[in-house]
C-alpha cells in the first residue's frame, strides 16, 4: 500500500487515502491507477501535480515467512527511487540515495515466523537534491532544477522535449533471497575474440556465508571448465576457450549469433548454491582516433571492419519506467530497425536501461553506445556524489559487460562541452564540476572491469585537453547551431568525423495531439499546444525554418504538415551530406529516436508511438545503398555511398527536367562504388546550371537497387508550382486498403496521415515525389476500413503544392 505522509502541499483528496501500490511501480502511476490524479501527460496536469516531487511517500506491506535451514535471508533491492529508508519489522535496514544501483540488506535476524511488515519510506528527491545544493555550494546547468544534486534520472526534472514528473518509488523488483555457504555476488565475463578462438576471461566474486571452499563451474558453446576457490578467498578467474565461434556482427554486416553462457556455483561435496546465465556473443571493437590530413578520427571498428554508424540517441521511452515493457521495447526497436538504424545511443540524463533493452540489441544487431548518467550540467564530485558514482558504474559496467551490442561507453553528455562554451567558469570558481568523473574515475572503472570495449570521456569530445571538445575535425561533435540560431543548410558547413547529435524539431502525429490536449480549436500556439512545447522559443525557432524554404500555411492543418516535412528535409539534408563525405565522417546519430510524452520535438517516433515523416526520410538517408545529389567545388555531384559488402555497380542517369516532366539535359554514368565505400562523380555544368530555376529539377536514378534522388533549384517558397492534381483509386485489403494516386501535375513530398481518420491507421510509405504520369501505391492498415473519399482529400493526402501554385 501507498500513502503520502501528511504536509500542506498534499490535496486533501490525497491526504487521508491508502491506494494498492503496483511494485514495480512508481508514486504517479500508483495514484493514477486509483483515480486520484488526472493523467500527467495530457494539457497542463503535469504543472498542477508538481507537489508530488515535493512530498515524502511510504510503501507498506506484509508478507508471511516462516525460517528454515538457510544461512542468510536477503532483502534485495533492485532499484530504489531514489531517497529512501527501508525498514522491516520498525527496524531500519537501510538508507538509499541511488537510483541506478541496486541494494541487498541482510534481514535475516530481523525476519519473524508469521506476519513481517516491510516498510520502505521516499523523502522528496527536491528536498535531498536541494540540501546537497545549499551545502556545496551552486553549479550550473541546463535548467532551473537541481538534478545534478542527486542520483536520480536527471529528467525527472523536466527537459527541453519532456515533463516535470519527479517520481518516486519501488521501480525495479524486491524480494528476499535465502541462501546458504556462498552465492555467486558478480559474474563479468570479458568476452573476446581472434581469429578462429574465442575467449571467455570469466570473472567471479563470491559472497559468503560460511568458510568453506566452493567451485565454480562454466559452460559455453561446447567448451566447459571449472576452478576452485578455496577458503577464505572470494574471487576467482576462470577462462574457456572456443574454437571457431561464429562472430557476432552489428545489422547490416553479418547474423548475430548468440551463445549460452552457463556459470554455476557448488559445495565441494557437490550441491549447486547459485546459478547465473547470460547469452553472449564473439565479436571485437575498438576505436580508431588515428591522426590524419583531416584531423584525428573517430570510426568504430567491429571485427576490424570500419562500420559507418546509422544511429539515433535513446531517451527514456516513459517518464514512468515502469510502463516501458519488453514487449514495447520490442515495437521501438521494429521501428529502428525499419529505418535502417544501427546503432542507438543511451543519453546520459535517463537510465541505464533494462537487460529487455540490451537483449534485443544483442539479438537484432543494434549497436550500443551506453552514457554514463551525467548530462548537461556541472556536477559536484563531493561526498556523498563520489562514493555512489562509483558504486553505480562499478555495478553497471559489471552488469552489462556480457552484452556484446554494447561497443562503447561515454562518461557525459555535454558537460567538457558546457565548461568550455557556456559561462561555467566564473560561476564554478574553481568548485568541482565532474572532470575527475569523465577523466579519471570513470576510464579507470572501464579499463579494470571492461577492457575489451572502449571508453570516450564525453559527448562531444576532442580527444585532447588542447583541442576544443566540439571540434569538427576530431573525436565526436554535436551541431546545434542549425536549430538554435541557424537554418538547416548549414549543415553542409560541416564535415566533422563524427556527429553524436543533431536535431530538428516537429510536433507529434495529429491523432497524438487529439489524444493529448483538448484544444478547441487546435492551433499552433493554443494553450494546450504551448505547454507541450518545452524548447526555449520552440515555436519561433519552427517558424524561421517555415519562412526560409516552404509556402505560407493557412490553417493549422497546413502548419501541422509543414513543420513535420521540414523536420524530415532538415534531417535528411545532414544525414546525406555527411554520408557523402565518408569516410573522413564514419557516424551520424540523429537527435532523437523515441518520446517519452506527447510532445513536439526532436524525435523520429512520437510519444505514443507513432512514426513522423522524419522517419521516412531517416529510412530513405540511412538506406545501405545511398544515391545523393551534393554541391561540391561550386558545382554539382552525384554521391553514391556503399553500406554492403558488396561492389554497387549500375547504370545512373542524372536528367534535368521541367516540373513538366520534360528533359532538357541528361548523362549517363556507370557506378562502381566499392564495398563499404562512397563514389563522388562531377556532373556537368549543363546539368548544374538550370535555364529556369523555380521550374526545374535533377531527378538521378541507378535501377530498383536504390531510391532516386532529387535536386531543386529552389525553395520550395519560390518554385512555381502547379496546383496538385492527382486521380486516386482506393482498394481493400486484408488488413486495410492500398491507396494508388497517379500524378497529372508534379506532386511534392505527397504524404498519407491516416491517423487523421483512425488512431491505429499507419501507412507504409511518405514524402514521395512524383513527375507527371508517375504512380506511387500506399499501404494503410487500420483496425477499421477508412472512407475512401477522405483517405484521398485534404487535410489526409497532402503534398506541398497543394497549399499553394505558382504562375505556371
Amino acid at each position: 500500500m501507498l500513502r503520502a505522509v501528511p504536509g500542506p502541499q498534499v490535496p486533501p483528496e490525497v491526504a487521508e487515502q491508502t491506494v494498492p501500490a503496483t511494485v514495480p511501480g512508481c508514486v504517479h502511476t500508483d495514484l493514477l491507477a486509483a483515480g486520484l490524479i488526472p493523467d500527467p501527460y495530457l494539457d497542463d496536469n503535469e504543472t498542477r501535480l508538481a507537489w508530488i516531487g515535493r512530498t515524502d511517500w511510504v510503501y507498506e506491506t506484509t508478507f508471511a515467512w516462516q525460517p528454515g535451514d538457510d544461512d542468510r535471508v536477503d532483502l534485495v533491492c533492485a532499484g530504489l527511487d531514489t531517497v529512501a529508508t527501508v525498514s522491516l519489522n520498525g527496524t531500519e535496514v537501510g538508507r538509499t540515495q541511488n537510483m541506478h544501483r541496486g541494494y541487498r540488506f541482510d534481514v535475516r535476524s530481523l525476519l519473524r515466523p508469521g506476519v513481517n511488515t516491510l516498510t520502505v519510506r521516499f523523502d522528496s528527491a527536491y528536498r535531498y537534491a536541494e540540501a546537497h545544493r545549499d551545502r556545496l555550494g551552486d553549479r550550473p546547468n541546463a535548467y532551473p532544477e537541481p538534478f545534478h544534486f542527486i542520483r536520480k534520472m536527471a529528467c525527472n526534472f523536466g527537459w527541453d522535449w519532456g515533463p516535470t514528473v519527479v517520481t518516486a518509488g519501488i521501480w525495479q523488483e524486491i524480494g528476499l533471497h535465502a541462501w546458504s555457504t556462498a552465492r555467486l555476488g558478480t559474474v563479468r565475463p570479458l568476452v573476446t575474440v581472434s581469429g578462429d578462438t574465442g575467449r571467455v576471461e570469466l570473472h567471479v566474486e563470491v559472497e559468503r556465508a560460511a568458510d568453506a571452499p566452493v567451485i565454480v563451474r562454466a559452460t559455453v558453446a561446447g567448451a566447459a571448465g571449472e576452478v576452485t576457490i578455496p577458503a577464505g578467498e572470494r574471487t576467482a578467474v576462470l577462462t574457456l576457450t572456443v574454437r571457431e565461434p561464429e562472430r557476432w556482427w552489428p545489422r547490416g554486416y553479418g547474423e548475430q549469433p548468440l551463445y549460452d553462457l552457463a556459470v554455476t556455483l557448488c559445495a565441494e561435496d557437490g550441491p549447486a548454491l547459485d546459478t547465473w546465465s547470460r547469452r553472449i556473443g564473439f565479436r571485437s571493437v575498438r576505436l580508431d582516433t588515428a591522426p590524419d590530413a583531416h584531423g584525428s578520427a573517430f570510426a568504430l571498428l567491429v571485427n576490424d571492419v570500419p562500420v559507418f554508424v546509422r544511429g539515433v540517441n535513446w531517451i527514456p521511452d516513459d517518464a514512468f519506467g515502469n510502463r516501458v515493457t519488453r514487449q514495447r521495447l520490442a515495437e521501438r526497436f521494429d521501428q529502428a530497425v525499419g529505418a535502417n538504424i544501427n546503432l542507438l545511443r543511451v543519453w546520459g540524463g535517463g537510465r541505464y536501461e533494462s537487460a529487455d533493452f540490451y537483449e534485443l540489441a544483442d539479438e537484432l544487431g543494434l549497436l550500443v553506445q551506453q552514457d554514463f548518467l551525467f548530462a548537461c550540467a556541472a556536477y559536484p564530485e563531493e561526498e556523498p556524489f563520489r562514493t555512489e558514482v562509483e558504486a553505480e558504474a562499478v555495478e553497471q559496467v559489471t552488469r552489462l559487460a556480457a552484452h556484446p551490442s554494447l561497443v562503447l561507453w561515454t562518461g557525459n553528455n555535454e558537460n567538457i562541452w558546457g565548461w568550455h562554451d557556456w559561462d561555467w567558469q566564473e560561476p564554478l570558481a574553481g568548485r568541482t564540476w565532474g572532470r575527475g568523473y569523465y577523466l579519471e574515475l570513470l576510464p579507470r572503472i572501464v579499463g579494470e572491469l571492461d577492457p575489451t570495449r572502449p571508453y570516450w570521456p564525453g559527448s562531444p569530445w576532442s580527444g585532447s585537453d588542447d583541442v576544443h571538445p566540439n571540434d569538427p575535425a576530431h573525436g565526436t561533435m554535436h551541431i546545434w547551431d542549425v536549430w538554435n540560431t541557424d537554418d538547416y543548410p548549414k549543415y553542409r558547413e560541416y564535415v566533422p568525423r563524427f556527429v553524436a547529435e543533431f536535431g530538428y524539431q516537429a510536433p507529434p502525429a495529429y491523432a497524438t495531439l487529439r489524444r493529448a490536449l483538448s484544444d478547441e480549436p487546435l492551433a499552433h500556439d493554443s494553450p494546450g499546444m504551448a505547454h507541450h512545447q518545452k524548447a526555449l522559443d520552440g515555436d519561433r525557432k519552427l517558424q524561421r525554418g517555415l519562412d526560409a524554404h516552404l509556402p505560407v500555411p493557412s490553417d493549422f492543418d497546413d502548419w501541422h504538415y509543414l513543420t513535420q516535412l521540414n523536420q524530415a528535409r532538415a534531417i535528411q539534408l545532414g544525414v546525406e551530406h555527411f554520408r557523402s563525405h565518408r569516410p573522413v565522417c564514419m557516424g551520424t546519430i540523429v537527435w532523437q529516436l523515441n518520446d517519452c510524452w506527447p510532445v513536439t520535438s526532436w524525435a523520429v517516433v512520437d510519444g505514443d508511438g507513432r512514426r513522423k515523416p522524419l522517419w521516412y526520410a531517416l529510412r530513405r538517408a540511412y538506406a545501405d545503398r545511398l544515391l545523393t545529389v551534393q554541391p561540391r567545388d561550386g558545382g554539382l555531384a552525384l554521391v553514391a555511398v556503399n553500406e554492403t559488402g558488396e561492389a554497387w555497380r549500375a547504370p545512373a542517369t542524372v536528367t534535368r527536367v521541367t516540373l513538366a516532366g520534360e528533359p532538357r539535359a541528361k548523362t549517363s554514368v556507370d557506378l562502381d562504388v566499392p564495398a563499404y565505400g562512397s563514389a563522388v562523380l562531377a556532373l556537368p555544368a549543363e546539368l548544374a546550371r538550370p535555364d529556369e530555376a523555380r521550374r526545374e529539377l535533377l531527378v538521378a536514378e541507378a535501377g530498383d537497387r536504390a531510391e532516386r534522388a532529387l535536386w531543386f533549384f529552389a525553395e520550395d517558397r519560390e518554385v512555381l508550382w502547379p496546383a496538385a492534381e492527382w486521380d486516386a483509386v482506393v482498394e481493400p485489403t486484408r488488413d486495410g486498403q492500398r491507396v494508388r494516386v497517379t500524378a497529372r501535375t508534379v506532386l511534392r513530398d505527397l504524404t498519407l496521415f491516416p491517423d487523421r481518420l483512425h488512431p491505429s491507421a499507419q501507412v507504409d510509405r511518405a514524402l514521395v515525389t512524383l513527375l507527371p504520369g508517375e504512380s506511387a501505391t500506399f499501404t494503410v492498415r487500420a483496425d477499421a476500413p477508412l472512407d475512401p473519399a477522405a483517405l484521398t482529400a485534404r487535410p489526409v493526402l497532402r503534398c506541398v503544392n497543394d497549399i499553394t501554385a505558382g504562375e505556371a
